[in-house]
């Protein structure tokens, strides 16, 4: 039984699983988004996580407890840099997993894990465009309603991409 067992040994002896876990956060910093199972991105997340809480504080000592565990000069000076200014305020959580399936070999459940300030999807305009998108579409049947302000925000003929394309293109051939 594996009662208060809260390291998951991912089948490995325990020097191997140091540098995996090492390797794995060196690549998640400076890639910002990696694909692995789903085991390995859980125990990544619990690897990463405190490595990036110790970088909000950029003094010689963090650097050297960060170093100690990444043991890669690129990854530490990219998460001092890039990655550590924009989780300023953040609380916590700056990894996402998501589950893209299972592998073709062997069955194992793959996901992606990413740091989630860098995914222009979920944040900022990215996300903002994604809600406004679903927002527009709803169960309810009010088509009367959706067509009457269609058509009175309706653009033009001479306004729209394919009239000006066509406008350009016919004094192009004017000039020629």
């Amino acid at each position: 039984m594996r009662h208060n067992k809260t390291v998951n040994h991912l089948g490995r002896q325990a020097s191997h699983r140091k540098a995996l876990m090492a390797n794995m956060a060196v690549s998640l910093i400076l890639h910002k988004r990696i694909s692995t199972t789903l085991a390995k991105a859980k125990a990544l997340r619990t690897y990463v996580e405190p490595i990036i809480t110790k970088s909000k504080d950029d003094s010689t000592h963090s650097r050297r407890m960060v170093f100690a565990y990444l043991k890669n000069k690129e990854a530490v000076t990219e998460l001092f840099r890039e990655v550590a200014p924009k989780i300023a305020e953040r609380p916590g959580g700056y990894c996402r997993i998501l589950k893209t399936g299972f592998r073709q070999g062997d069955g194992a459940e793959t996901c992606f894990i990413e740091l989630v300030d860098f995914d222009t999807e979920y944040t900022q305009n990215g996300g903002a465009a994604k809600k406004g998108a679903a927002k527009g579409r709803t169960r309810r049947a009010g088509g009367a309603k959706k067509t009457a302000t269609a058509t009175e925000n309706a653009t033009p003929a001479a306004e729209t991409p394919v009239a000006e394309v066509a406008a350009v293109e016919a004094v192009a051939a004017e000039v020629e």
